[in-house]
Parts: C-alpha cells; sequence; structure tokens
C-alpha cells in the first residue's frame, strides 16, 4: 500500500471533510489543513455568494462534488435541466470526484426529500445503466455511485448488491463511492455479515470511502441502525474501514457529518482518527512485506 502524503497537523492529504455551511467561515478563515473538501453539489447550482465562496476555497484545497438530487434510479429518465446544472458547476469548480448515489429521488416532476431504496434486478440495471451513461457523457467524465444504506428488501430482488454494483461498473465505466458506515448500517439491519459483503464489493473501481456515524434504536427487541451522519464514526465501523483499507489501498477518504453538527475541531478529531487507522494498516503491510 502506497503511503499517503502527510500534511502539518498529521493528517494524510487523501483524507477528507464534507464541509457544510455552519463551518464555512471557520475554514476560510483558518485555512485547516485537511487534505480535500466534499460538498453537496445541489447547494451551489444556484450560483452567488454560495458558489463565490466554493471558489475561493477552491483554490486552497481539492473539492469533490457529492449529488443527493439526481436520482439515478427514476425509470422516467433523468431531469435534463438538473443535469445541465450540475454540468455547469463541475465546469466552475473542477472538482477531482464526482459522485452520486444509487437511488431514487423524483417521480412525475416531484422532489422527494429522501433517497429511497431500488429493487435489485435486470430492469432496474438498464434502467440505473442508462441513467449514469447519460450522466458521464453530459459530464465529460467518470463518476463513483454509492451503495446506499438499507431498511428493506424488495422480495423480487434478484441480484446482490455487491454483484449490482459490479454490473453498473461493466456497463457504464463508472467507478464506486464505497461508504463503510452504509456497509455496516445494511448489514447489521438485515443480519448479515459486513465482512463478507466488503469483501464481494468491486474493489477494483473504488475511487472514494465515506466514513459516518449512525443512529442507534432498538425495534421489537432487536438493533435498528439509521444512517443519519450525526455521531462520531462507531468503532464496528471503524473497524470496517480498516478491512477496506487493506482491500482497496489508501483511496481518497472522506469523514461526514450532517445532523448535530459538532465544532469543527471535531471533524478534524475524525480526521486525524481515520489517519492513524490508515497507518497501523501501512504499518501492518509494511511488517508483512
Amino acid at each position: 500500500m502506497a503511503a499517503a502524503r502527510i500534511l502539518a497537523d498529521g493528517i494524510a492529504a487523501n483524507i477528507g471533510v464534507g464541509l457544510r455551511a455552519p463551518h464555512i467561515a471557520e475554514v476560510l478563515a483558518s485555512r485547516p489543513a485537511i487534505g480535500w473538501l466534499e460538498v453537496h453539489s445541489e447547494n451551489y447550482m444556484g450560483g452567488g455568494p454560495a458558489l463565490a465562496t466554493l471558489l475561493k476555497l477552491r483554490r486552497d484545497y481539492p473539492l469533490s462534488l457529492h449529488g443527493v438530487g439526481l436520482s439515478l434510479g427514476t425509470a422516467e429518465g433523468l431531469d435534463r435541466a438538473h443535469l445541465l446544472r450540475l454540468k455547469e458547476l463541475v465546469e466552475r469548480s473542477e472538482p477531482f470526484l464526482v459522485s452520486e448515489h444509487l437511488a431514487w429521488s423524483v417521480t412525475g416532476g416531484v422532489y422527494l426529500n429522501d433517497l429511497l431504496p431500488l429493487p435489485l434486478t435486470e430492469e432496474t440495471l438498464a434502467v440505473v445503466s442508462r441513467n449514469i451513461a447519460l450522466m458521464q457523457e453530459t459530464l465529460g467524465r467518470r463518476v463513483l455511485i454509492e451503495n446506499p444504506s438499507s431498511y428493506l428488501r424488495f422480495r423480487h430482488s434478484a441480484i446482490s448488491e455487491p454483484e449490482f454494483l459490479a454490473e453498473l461498473v461493466r456497463r457504464t465505466g463508472c467507478g464506486l463511492l464505497c461508504d463503510v458506515n452504509n456497509i455496516y448500517v445494511s448489514c447489521t439491519n438485515f443480519a448479515e455479515d459486513a465482512a463478507a459483503y466488503l469483501a464481494a464489493f468491486p474493489g477494483d473501481a473504488v475511487g472514494e470511502i465515506h466514513l459516518a456515524g449512525h443512529f442507534r434504536s432498538e425495534r421489537h427487541g432487536r438493533a435498528l441502525l439509521i444512517d443519519d451522519h450525526g455521531a462520531q464514526v462507531s468503532d464496528e465501523v471503524w473497524a470496517l474501514y480498516g478491512r477496506a483499507l487493506e482491500r482497496f489501498g489508501m483511496v481518497p477518504t472522506l469523514i461526514e457529518w450532517d445532523m448535530n453538527l459538532p465544532p469543527w475541531a471535531t471533524l478534524l478529531a475524525e480526521a486525524r482518527r481515520a489517519q492513524e487507522v490508515a497507518e497501523s494498516i501501512m504499518a501492518a503491510d509494511a511488517d508483512a512485506g
């Protein structure tokens, strides 16, 4: 595994933090030694002061655009106006990564405020592949597709999620965003083996990893995990992240936090924890070599 370049405060250049509005002023003022920043694309499609600020930060940090509203699973096709707004944002901000979710959120021109699940079937494969191909053709670049967190399964799903993702890669040439927290959440909710899921994940296509916290509740005597991005990364997810690094190498890794936002210093501490895990994996690699 290749060693990562280390920044001034000990955080590797391949480790980034999701930037949310309450932290922008502090980041502008302090210019922390973080590897890169990721934002939700839809928050900057309107231009204006928000985009102007983002472009200022772009001078100092590599930028990733993470979409939450394109609805790649919509059978009636992508919203072309939305896609063209994304294209303009990509051209202006020149991100090093662009990603979207394996989900749907639009039907009949109505936008639903959620990332909804898809049946994993041949029909869905055709729909999502067509939409990814259009997205990549319009943007003129490869995009990364994120594995979802799951709370229900369709009875007629005939393909496992890792196989579905691998087939998307084969058909479209897209890359994958491996959300390690989503794997842990989904596998816990369905009493499945998260390590086995990760082992089946199409590793050659992984271009980014996400880490986040989740909410744990008890329903009818069993745990239900909710991917709310509102807490520190759990010990179980850190352990799964170590396994991911062993499989995928030092790909760009992001700390996500969207709910109950903590001080910026807490996010930097999570980034340092990611660096500690990476260093332990690299040290074990060196010893084994």
